[in-house]
């Protein structure tokens, strides 16, 4: 696939289980995790009381959706299985729509069978960093649902992604692998495909700053595209920081990926997210308007 002759840039909407979403202006995703093992101590929520202000401080601050998780896939993570990940989801989806009803829910998982319960208990997309790889059920799972369905690109898995990840051209390489999944999933019967292209997950240093600087080329793909870099360890090592400090440098990717056409961000800080959000779209307009 060329770099050459990309799409401009399109609207796009997601129907969330009868709520249409619009992509005309970039949303936010806002993260909780339910485990105790996730790379960022701050998004950790094991308590249902926690889940719930997290969830409402979220959506208060300009959150479209929540994406919650119940296992960590920071590398080298153990593995949690299909059963316990429902435990932990179903009633924490249950406890938000409960105080929160008008919140949209997105489950970060790769079983089959979890993004099956977790729908049929209120959630509204479902967010597998595998793309399918992981369990074979999980397209046609997905598409029966009728869902959004957020396909990310990860070499290997969790446990080996970061051991001397290769590519020819990353930016390129993660580009086919993407057209060859929204291929399989629009065949598959799933009408809202939202691409992630897996920042951090089986990637350098240099591979993630490869793939964000060609971010822009994603556009040939004609679907909206999420991006995930939240104090993430290409801040980090690059600034010599830790996922604490991280919220400047995740600002500016931030940024910089809606430069080049981001239409959702996955976050830990929802009103800097949206901080940026605002002020790019501002800019935006101003090219627009007359001198």
């Amino acid at each position: 696939m060329s770099f050459k002759n990309t799409l401009l840039h399109k609207d796009f909407s997601i129907n969330c289980k009868g709520k249409l979403l619009s992509l005309a202006e970039p949303l936010v995703m806002g993260i909780i995790n339910l485990t105790d093992d996730s790379f960022y101590e701050g998004a950790r929520s094991r308590h249902w009381h926690l889940v719930n202000e997290q969830a409402g401080k979220m959506l208060e601050e300009g959150a479209t959706m929540i994406d919650l998780g119940a296992q960590s896939t920071r590398p080298g993570s153990s593995i949690v299985g299909e059963d316990e990940e429902i435990e932990r989801l179903l009633p924490a989806i249950h406890n938000i729509l409960h105080h929160h009803p008008e919140a949209i829910i997105s489950i970060d998982t790769y079983y089959a069978k979890v993004a099956e319960k977790a729908i049929l208990a209120g959630a509204s997309i479902i967010n597998d960093i595998s793309a399918g790889d992981m369990d074979a059920g999980m397209i046609e799972t997905v598409a029966g649902l009728q869902v959004p369905y957020i396909a990310m690109h990860m070499q290997g898995t969790p446990q080996t992604m970061q051991i001397d990840p290769q590519y020819n051209h990353v930016a390129l390489d993660v580009l086919d692998y993407c057209a060859q999944k929204l291929d399989v999933c629009r065949k598959a019967g799933i009408k809202d495909v939202i691409i992630d292209p897996g920042f951090g997950f089986g990637k350098t240093l240099y591979h993630n700053y490869s793939l964000l600087q060609h971010l822009e080329n994603f556009k040939i793909l004609d679907a909206p595209v999420l991006v995930g870099v939240s104090r993430k360890s290409m801040i980090c090592k690059l600034l010599e920081i830790t996922p604490p400090q991280a919220l400047n440098g995740t600002t500016v990717l931030h940024t910089l990926a809606l430069q080049k056409g981001a239409h959702i961000l996955r976050v830990h800080d929802v009103k800097a997210a949206m901080e940026v959000i605002r002020i790019t779209q501002f800019m935006n307009a101003m090219d627009k308007a007359p001198m």
